[in-house]
Order: structure tokens, then sequence, then C-alpha cells
């Protein structure tokens, strides 16, 4: 919590007594994602006069702020930054309303603005209310922020919770992880809507009143607002005291504590995955076995046909309403208008078969997340013990747990997978889905998604002389299913077709796109994690 909007309201007024009065100095980096700011009374031949420090590092895998006493600047490899603002006073020290960013204004309208922003952290200089200057250039977007639109009002009502279906996550987004789990640990899960309600006030209390905790979360250590975490290693009043230890103490994990941790996030992270599949699964059962049977429905129908009255203008009635002799008592049943009453019939046959299919899928599901279950609290029950970085690499190197082979070494634009030596490009977004299908697919390229719903465009790429092995068409299906709103459903139906049947007309949305040829194929939803690469 260490970015956290909580804690960034409570170190702004902190720093205030520090900075104010002071003016900038001297800004310099001599690391790519590091930069010093120095701020000082006045400046002496040699030194600074009781000069004040902040470190802020600015990486996309960590972010943070350290105040050190004092900090050496290197005689090589280090670059000046920002000179045009030197000797500029402080006047503010301000954070903003719902938002990861900390602001300190300088006079002549200048503003340093740390923005926290998930892996896109970087520091920008405004005048005014515009951008100037970036200390990573490569976040161009950060050009068109407004630094009088930060501040993001949210109705966090009663009545906005009741709207967002009493999911806290939608009207409190400002909460985060350790947030979440903490509410979760609570058992607001559990609770009906005002003990929900209750929890969360509480919890939002504590936040905007809160001591510091170092502590563990996930395998890392963590800042905490909330008494949470295992164990509680020190406790603070003062928020830069927090930052400064929570800073060393990040900084200070050694090789076996980053890899031993990250590989038991990820374990654990599958591991929850894993059983929240499980338990969709099984509800998706219970509905199948406590609703109408397609069968019975297409029994009652082949009983009835003759009291079923013709439509003008049509084959069936919309809706009939007969006797269900499973059950004694009335049933409306849904009919194709432009279907007979035996063929409607016929139709509820045919899904009583996929209904069949779906049953004995789910359970196979079942009984193999299961099995995956053993299998991911046994790595985890052998790893957690070892204390040797090379027995740990070594159980690695024999068990990888890696979700995902990525077709290169690069960062890549798309979620990259391999399967039977052919590359499998997955969309991440909307404008992501059109950059993949529009500019990095070709027209012999197989294009893939689930049918009738919002999800990422999936392509195969081609390669000379070969023809797409159904496997490999499976298999991005299953991908396809995946990152779509199907990924709950225990089949999916999935197109495909040739990059060249696929068009962007002008004035579609962002993602959307005309499909003039397709063939469908149904299949399990699968994520990369279980993906067997070749």
């Amino acid at each position: 919590m260490h970015t956290n909007y909580y804690f960034l309201r409570q170190l702004a007024p902190a720093l205030k007594p520090h900075l104010v009065g002071l003016k900038l100095m001297e800004c310099f980096s001599q690391d790519r994602d590091e930069l010093v700011l120095v701020f000082a009374h006045a400046r002496g031949k040699v030194n600074f006069y009781r000069p004040f420090f902040i470190k802020a590092t600015l990486r996309p895998d960590f972010s943070g702020l350290l105040f050190p006493e004092t900090i050496q600047r290197a005689r090589i490899n280090s670059v000046d930054l920002f000179e045009n603002l030197y000797d500029q006073p402080v006047i503010d020290v301000r954070s903003f309303l719902n938002e990861r960013c900390l602001a300190i204004t300088l006079e002549g309208g200048f503003t340093l603005l740390f923005k926290f922003f998930g892996n896109r952290p970087n520091l920008l200089i405004f005048s005014d209310d515009a951008v100037i200057d970036l200390f990573n250039n490569k976040l161009a977007a950060d050009t068109q922020l407004v630094l009088s639109a930060l501040n993001r009002p949210l109705d966090q009502s009663w009545e906005a919770y009741q709207q967002s279906g009493f999911d806290h996550r939608k009207p409190f987004p400002t909460f985060g992880k350790l947030v979440n789990a903490y509410l979760e640990e609570k058992g607001i899960n559990e609770k009906d809507e005002s003990g929900k309600w209750d929890l969360i006030q509480e919890t939002v209390r504590q936040l905007e009143q809160p001591r510091f905790y170092l502590t563990t979360f996930q395998h890392k250590p963590a800042l905490s607002l909330l008494l949470y975490g295992e164990p509680i290693r020190q406790e603070f009043t003062d928020p830069l005291e927090a930052s400064n230890r929570f800073f060393a103490s990040f900084m200070g994990q050694n090789t076996l504590e980053r890899e031993k941790g990250e590989a038991l996030r990820l374990l654990e992270k599958r591991l929850k995955r894993t059983k929240a599949s499980i338990d969709a699964n099984l509800q998706r059962l219970i509905g199948l076995d406590e609703s109408v049977k397609n069968e019975e429905v297409a029994n009652i129908l082949m009983a009835n046909l003759h009291q079923i009255p013709e439509s003008p203008g049509a084959r069936s009635p919309e809706v009939v309403e007969l006797e269900d002799f499973y059950r004694n008592k009335p049933i409306k049943i849904k009919l194709k208008t432009d279907l007979s009453p035996q063929k409607n019939a016929e139709h509820y046959y045919r899904k009583a078969k996929n209904e069949k299919i779906e049953t004995g899928i789910l359970q196979e599901q079942i009984e193999n997340r299961e099995l995956e279950v053993q299998q991911l609290q046994k790595q985890i029950d052998l790893i957690q013990p070892v204390e040797s970085l090379r027995e740990l690499r070594k159980y690695l190197k024999k068990n990888p747990i890696n979700e995902e082979k990525a077709a290169d070494g690069t960062a890549p634009l798309f979620k990259q997978v391999m399967h039977e030596g052919f590359v499998i490009l997955i969309g991440r977004n909307s404008k992501n889905n059109d950059l993949l299908t529009q500019q990095y697919a070709y027209k012999d390229d197989l294009w893939l998604h689930a049918r009738d719903v919002p999800g990422s465009h999936v392509v195969i790429k081609y390669k000379a002389g070969k023809t797409f092995p159904k496997t490999v068409i499976e298999r991005a299906a299953e991908l396809a299913a995946w990152y779509s709103k199907r990924r709950t459903d225990s089949l999916c139906p999935v197109i495909y077709t040739p990059k060249k049947f696929v068009r962007k007309p002008k004035g579609l949305a962002a993602g959307q796109v005309k499909v003039e040829k397709e063939e469908v194929i149904l299949v399990v939803p699968k994520d990369e994690g279980l993906l067997k690469t070749a």
C-alpha cells in the first residue's frame, strides 16, 4: 500500500513541513528507472544547506519513494534533469482524491507530480494545468493528463453500493489487493448486505486514521495501513519512516527470497483460480440437475402436439403452456415460431444430447481440476521449506511452473504462446485487438473469436506450405474461449476464418470487426496455464 491513495493522503501532509520553504536545488538520475530530487534552503560552495532528499524508484514492477538522510552522487553516469526548475521554492505538497498521485507545487505555476499507476509510474512536470516534461518519455499518454482533472470524486454511498450489486470493488476501487484480501479474511463474502457495509465502513475508518505496519503479503514485504499480513515486523506512526523502512526491506530481499516468493505467488494464484473453476463447474452442475431437463421438455411437447395451437403467420406460437406430467403442474415452453411443434420437440432433443455431453465434460473438468489442486498444493508444500537457492533452482528446472511460453524473448505486444510449432497471438484489450487484427495479422493467418460475446482476438500465424493442424485450431479456440465472456461456460462456440475474411468498416468501435465467412468449433475454455507447449 506504499503507493495506495490512502497512504499518499497521509504522506502528503507529513511531507509538507519538511519541504515548504525549501528550493529545488538539483534533480538527477544515475539509473534508468530512478531519480533523485534535492531540496534545500540555500546552495553553498560545496554542499547544500540543510538538504532534504527524495529518491524515486519508477520501475514497471516496483515504484516508491525513499527519504534518505544523504545521497552520494556518482561522478559518472549521472544526468541532470529539469534544470529550468532549479531554485524554485516549494509552496505546497498535496495528494489527489481517490488517485495514486503526489504533487510538489513550486512557485511560478510549476508542479512535480509523482504518478503511481500500476506498471506505468512516472514523474510529470506541469506548468499550470499542462504537462511540459516527463521523466519517462516512453509513456507518451502521460502528456495528455490535466492537473486539475486528477481529483476523482466517487459515489461511495450505501445507494451506490446497492447499485453495484453489493460488490465493494466498484465504489471502492482504491482499496487494492491488500485491503480486499483483508476484507475476505474478515468474512465479507459470508455476511449479509448490512454486515458487509458495516465492515467496509469500519475498514475505511481505519484507512483514514491509520497506523503503518511493515508486514508480509503474498510472500513479499508490504506496507499496510491495516493490521494484516504475517508476520507483522514493525509498526510506525510516521509515514516517512514507514516508507523508508519498507523501501529498505523490499530492496534488501536476497535472491532466494525473491525467486522463492515469485514461485509461491504464481502457484497460489493458479491454485486459487483452479478452485474457483471447480466451484463454477459445481454450480453449473447443480443448476443443470435442478432445472427442467431439455429431454423432459421434448417429451412433454411430443405428448401434447395436438394441444399446441397454430399462430397466424407462424408454424408455432412463441410460448405454449402445457401440463408437466413429471411435476404435476403447468409449464411454459418457449418455441421457435418458424418450426412446427414436432420440429421444436426435435430441437429440444438435440439440446438434451448437448446437455448430457456438457454434464460429462463438467464432471471430467472437476476431476481434472481436483487433481490439479492436489499437484499445485504438493508443489507449494515442497517449495516452502527450501532454504538453498541452488536447491530451489534445481527443483524449478525439473518442475517448471511458468504459465506461458513466449514465442520469442521480447516483451510482446500481445500474449504469445507456441503450440506444435505454431505461434498463437492473443489480444489484450479492445484497442490491442484492433492492432493485432489490422496491423499484425496477414491474409493467410487464421483468426478466431468466441461467438457472439466480447473477447480477445486470437490469431494463429501462417507457416509457409503448412496447413493449420486441427489440434492447433482447437487449442487456439480454447484460448479464445478463455479470454472471453464465456470463460466460465463448460462449452463455448468459437468462430475461425482466414484473416482475409475479417474487415473493419469505418465507424465500428474499438475491437469490433465484420466477418464475411466463418466456421465454428465447440471447445472447453482453457487458459494458458493448461496449455502444453511444443
